[in-house]
């Protein structure tokens, strides 16, 4: 059942964070998975920056996206993030937000705030200008050569096309993106409140910093991943997509470490750039009046369960960090509670006390982030093509598989097992669990629009 957005005004909200922020600066990264932060537990990653934010602040350690109809997981990720609507929703073109759909960065403009965007937007360019009013260079592909990447500079009549792109040849994306960040911060900050995000491309592949990045990592040190296989032990619908092809099969431990320092390399850079916008904002004098919220679209394989990319519903490919920090957030804490991230949305429409008139599935956790309660959803479920299904409740997670003519189900105790190696479902003790957490699933994604789940003889779910 979709839940109605809080109707919140000022006079009348009575969840306000006591110091109440005046801006919002969002960091937003590109296949960062969630275990991936130095302070959040990762001791072999240097991540200086974002460990201070988690040090200020207080971390959601389970937060989710719901997964993706195309293998462009990035794509339907952040109109979800931006709409605080469900999957379902956006059919075969997730990167396309229709006129009728709202907007947060939307809905901070009519309240009178300065939204301002750089980095990554992949979804169309009128959607673009309708949740910003100034930006500078602005990527609206997927990927790409990260020191070749074609940049637009703000357009009002959106004019975002091939042929007027600015490439700054050899320059790194993340220094792109940061450099307009900075000269916004510097240059172009008006009396309004500002609503900035700062997309990255980092670290999606190339995995090409700076070679002094990678420099701090040795593949030879670095542990194999926990869930390593050589190969996925059954098909998933999705083994041989481009990202499944960045290393040969069957993957060997000397490899995969490889790309894992790579991929460390890529996020310690992404780092030291936030650092350097979050200079830019405390000298700017808002370090103390702005919300910052760090995030990622969808994490990454990178070697566990024999698999590379995210088209899979593993925690390293559907869960991701969640940082806030700033006036009125508890500093140092973690919060357990489920979210997706698309619920940011209502969240922040509360906190910030926006009226808000349309109906979401996304719902605020205002709540939870203020230590009100620790509850977020009860469950969360993930969608991977029409070959793969997911849900979690508590520490119990189901998948379900339909492909290459043959079903399966996977069973997981996160507790007891975070890097999902132990399959439980077939014991005979956990058959009624099995049960229970199907119908759950179908439940779930039926309330979310999925038309699998409104077929009884869907094999998927048999």
């Amino acid at each position: 059942m979709r839940i109605t957005s809080l109707l919140i005004l000022v006079a009348s909200c009575t969840s306000a964070m006591a110091d109440a922020p005046k801006n919002v600066l969002f960091l937003f990264a590109d296949d960062q998975r969630y275990n991936t932060i130095h302070a959040l537990g990762n001791n072999d990653i240097e991540t200086p920056n974002l460990d201070r934010l988690v040090e200020r602040g207080t971390a959601f350690t389970n937060a989710y996206i719901m997964g993706s109809k195309h293998p462009a997981v990035c794509m339907p990720s952040r109109a979800m993030l931006m709409t605080g609507r469900p999957l379902f929703d956006f059919g075969d073109s997730p990167g396309r937000v229709p006129d009728s759909f709202q907007l947060m960065p939307a809905q901070f403009r009519v309240a009178g705030f300065d939204t301002w965007f750089t980095g990554k937007w992949h979804q169309d360019g009128k959607a673009f200008n309708r949740a910003f009013a100034g930006g500078d260079a602005i990527f609206f592909g997927g990927m790409h050569d990260h020191f070749a990447i074609p940049v637009h500079p703000y357009s009002p009549e959106a004019q975002y096309g091939k042929d007027n792109a600015v490439i700054h040849q050899g320059k790194h994306s993340s220094i792109i993106f940061a450099d307009a960040a900075i000269d916004f911060l510097e240059h172009d900050i008006s009396e309004k409140p500002f609503f900035m995000t700062v997309a990255f491309t980092a670290p999606h592949d190339p995995r090409t910093a700076p070679q002094e990045y990678h420099d701090k990592y040795d593949a030879a040190t670095l542990p194999t991943p926990p869930a390593f296989l050589p190969e996925h032990p059954f098909d998933n619908g999705e083994l041989h997509i481009r990202d499944e092809e960045l290393a040969p099969f069957p993957r060997t431990p000397e490899i995969v470490r490889q790309h894992l320092a790579d991929y460390y390399a890529m996020i310690t850079h992404l780092d030291f750039e936030i650092g350097r916008v979050l200079a830019a904002l405390e000298a700017a004098g808002h370090a103390d009046d702005t919300l910052i919220i760090f995030s990622a679209d969808n994490g990454l394989a990178v070697g566990n369960h024999g698999l590379m990319g995210k088209q899979n519903l593993y925690e390293h490919s559907v869960r991701v960090p969640l940082v806030f920090t700033g006036p009125g957030i508890a500093e140092g804490e973690r919060r357990e509670a489920l979210v997706y991230i698309s619920d940011l949305f209502p969240t922040l429409v509360e906190l910030f006390h926006l009226p808000a008139s349309e109906e979401h599935y996304a719902r605020s956790f205002a709540p939870a982030l203020l230590g009100k309660e620790d509850r977020g959803r009860d469950s969360v479920a993930f969608t991977y093509k029409d070959v793969q299904r997911g849900v979690r409740m508590g520490p119990w997670k189901l998948i379900r598989y339909d492909a290459g003519g043959e079903q399966h189900v996977q069973l997981f105790n996160l507790d007891d097992d975070p890097d999902e190696r132990n399959n439980l479902a077939e014991l005979p003790e956990q058959q009624e669990r099995v049960k229970e957490l199907t119908a759950l699933l179908i439940a779930e994604l039926e309330a979310q629009g999925d038309p699998l789940a409104k077929s009884p003889d869907a094999a998927i779910f048999r």
